[in-house]
């Protein structure tokens, strides 16, 4: 911001009061130039970095004739293509999911697992296996198949 001050008025020691100015005027103008670049360049930044926010851990979950909309919010348990466990998409170990969703999600019930299709089963039987134990709710996350391409 910048702050001008003019004087109109001629200086007169005799006529004025004391310690003040007569005339000083404020003039603010704010230099809106600087605040637009700004504001176009983050709005670059987040169009560039949107796409990458959207999709955080990439998981090819099966298709399936008919799959369940669902809009709970639970923990996802995410078995990746090359067998690696993440719980909301932090790794875990797999011995420790079940500690891991009691501690972080206290009083849940239910659990999503997603599992890439290319995974090897052996990540996911552990997964549900342990799962069970801990006498949580499993939900298999698919996605519906898409029936307009085989038209």
């Amino acid at each position: 911001m910048a702050f001008s001050f003019h004087n109109t008025a001629g200086r007169s020691g005799a006529s004025g009061t004391r310690g003040r100015r007569r005339g000083a005027e404020a003039l603010s103008e704010i230099n809106i130039i600087p605040l637009v670049d700004v504001v176009l360049v983050l709005l670059i930044i987040f169009m560039l970095t949107a796409h990458v926010m959207e999709f955080g851990m990439e998981i090819n979950v099966p298709e399936v004739k008919s799959a369940k909309d669902s809009a709970e919010e639970l923990p996802v348990v995410s078995i990746s293509r090359n067998g690696n466990t993440f719980l909301n998409e932090k790794p875990v170990n797999i011995n420790q999911i079940a500690a891991e969703i009691s501690r972080r999600f206290k009083g849940q019930k239910a659990v999503y697992v997603r599992a890439d299709r290319a995974a090897i089963f052996d990540p996911i039987a552990q997964v549900i296996n342990t799962l069970n134990e801990a006498k949580l709710q499993i939900r298999v996350v698919t996605k519906p198949e898409d029936t307009s391409s085989r038209r």
